[in-house]
């Protein structure tokens, strides 16, 4: 039973989202077309036996919470969807979708739920949501919960991305419901009970490309100005200070910075070899942040045609190196749902090619950056290039290679201090040649810059990072929490707070992806099944 009672818990909700925006009527869960509303009113259902396993003492603060909040016990209830507190409006949000380059409808927040609104004392808006709490009228016939693996994954990467300093949601909590949940992880017909978890995640909106496509899809022009107003309103105050209301000068402005932002994002993800795998339209915030962790996955060795998500497998459109395209076509659709607001469609034309113009001014930057340059000239977008396909054909670990590359100082050795990143040694033999030829020029290039050695260094450093979450350590961390053992799982996201960092003692977070992991499940490719 829900108790709204008082606790050490005291936020104070501006509900902006159920506020202002129509609702549905229907207080049922059965699952079904939810018209004319942008959400449905939802109460968690409450888990058996809620336990806090992990907290973000960072996000925490964000929401100005202390140690002692954080280890309340009403903290473990409230964050389980076991009790509400006063203000708190849950809701599960309705939108649509485009999965996997096709038209999906009505699709809706079936596994999460929004318990509110904050703002905390700095004046920051912040939308708490609970992932696994239960059904919504949008599970299509699912049971609305999460399993430990998935929620444990999402739990560290959302802090993990936040401190490589690429924008993304953050998580607050992870706590176990005390049940178990039944998924067919490979979906090859062996399901199996596995523990339950609910994940609470933080950002100040959750909004996405698609909760725009399903009003327009349905001839819904009415809704559609609304939920565009309104997020400019909530989200992008200051374009609404320089534009008339509802003029399409602001709508104008307002795509061309949702496109900008969207280029930045992606460019981060490339700059740390971050892949998303499931960049569907609905997984794509109107913020430029990155929402709803899935089957994503770091590369190892360098390859753009990797995926990690196995319903991908085949055609590999979510591929690393087709980000940047897929964002665009994304924002095609995006500009497509919006385009009832305005007369001609030049707007949205600026707009996409900002997102282009955007991409390109951020990559050369990441260019510059990721080789200690003060700029980036053309003919270093072609040097990198050449990198990578050496980098692609000899089998060399991203991560490893760009902060190693800080400390090669000379082409004669500088191949053999980088022999850590590389995987095959036969590959390596081979490539060694192309690669003291690449360095050569690259030594060269160097000399021609003007940052001073040490500058060039740190500038590299703060770009590369030591410590990304590869995904055989984000294994190995569920393996000992499936066995009740929270430690690996304390350990990584300590170590994910400074990843640009080096950390003595911790070098086994820092090292190529063994081989036992290359073709194990969870260590290199995963399913959707969360």
């Amino acid at each position: 039973m829900f108790r709204p009672e008082n606790t050490v818990l005291d936020f104070r909700f501006d509900n902006a989202f159920v506020r202002e925006l129509p609702g549905d009527t229907d207080p049922t869960l059965r699952p079904r077309a939810v018209y004319g509303a942008l959400y449905s009113p939802v109460l968690p259902t409450p888990v058996a036996a809620p336990r806090l396993l992990a907290y973000s003492a960072d996000t925490a603060a964000l929401l100005d919470l202390d140690r002692v909040d954080l280890e309340s016990a009403a903290f473990a209830e409230v964050f389980a969807g076991n009790r509400l507190l006063p203000g708190m409006q849950p809701y599960a949000a309705n939108y649509g979708g485009h999965q996997f380059g096709h038209w999906a409808g009505q699709l809706g927040d079936g596994r999460a739920l929004s318990l509110g609104e904050i703002v905390n004392r700095a004046g920051q808006r912040w939308e708490l949501q609970l992932k696994g709490a239960g059904p919504t009228p949008y599970s299509r016939s699912a049971d609305g919960r999460a399993v430990l693996r998935s929620s444990i994954r999402e739990f560290l990467c959302s802090e993990a991305m936040h401190h490589l300093g690429v924008p993304t949601t953050r998580a607050l909590s992870l706590v176990a419901s005390g049940e178990t949940v039944v998924r067919d992880m490979f979906y090859d017909g062996n399901p199996r009970a596995e523990p339950g978890a609910v994940i609470c995640r933080v950002a100040p909106s959750f909004i996405r490309f698609g909760s725009f496509e399903l009003p327009t899809s349905r001839g819904d022009t009415v809704l559609l100005k609304q939920l565009v107003d309104f997020t400019i309103r909530r989200d992008f105050p200051e374009l609404a200070q320089v534009h008339p209301a509802g003029s399409e000068a602001l709508y104008a402005a307002w795509f061309a910075e949702v496109c900008a932002r969207t280029a930045v994002l992606i460019a981060h993800w490339m700059r740390v070899g971050f892949v998303h795998g499931v960049m569907n339209t609905d997984n794509l915030s109107i913020l430029g942040l990155t929402i709803d962790y899935g089957p994503y996955g770091w590369i190892d060795n360098f390859d753009p045609d990797w995926t990690p998500n196995t319903t991908d497998r085949e055609h590999r459109r979510y591929r690393y190196g087709q980000q940047a395209q897929v964002a665009y076509w994304n924002l095609g659709c995006l500009a497509g749902a919006v385009a009832p607001l305005f007369a001609t469609p030049d707007a949205l034309h600026a707009g996409l090619q900002s997102y282009a113009d955007t991409f390109v001014q951020a990559d050369r930057a990441n260019i510059a950056a990721k080789l200690g340059l003060r700029e980036c000239r053309d003919d270093d977008v072609g040097r990198m290039q050449s990198l990578y396909s050496l980098l692609h054909s000899a089998e060399v670990d991203m991560t490893l290679f760009f902060r190693g590359l800080a400390t090669a100082d000379t082409a004669a050795d500088a191949i053999d201090s980088l022999r850590i990143a590389f995987y095959d040694d036969e590959k390596f033999a081979a490539a060694r040649p192309a690669f003291c030829a690449w360095l050569q020029d690259y030594t060269q290039r160097l000399a021609q810059d003007v940052l001073p050695v040490e500058q060039r260094r740190d500038r590299m450093n703060a770009a590369n990072p030591r410590y990304v979450l590869r995904n055989y350590l984000a294994q190995l961390a569920i393996d000992r929490a499936e066995n009740g053992d929270l430690s690996g799982v304390h350990d990584l996201l300590e170590v994910l707070r400074r990843p640009y960092q080096d950390q003595p003692g911790r070098d086994a977070f820092a090292q190529r992806r063994p081989d036992w992991a290359r073709t194990r499940a969870g260590c290199s490719m995963l399913s959707c099944s969360s």
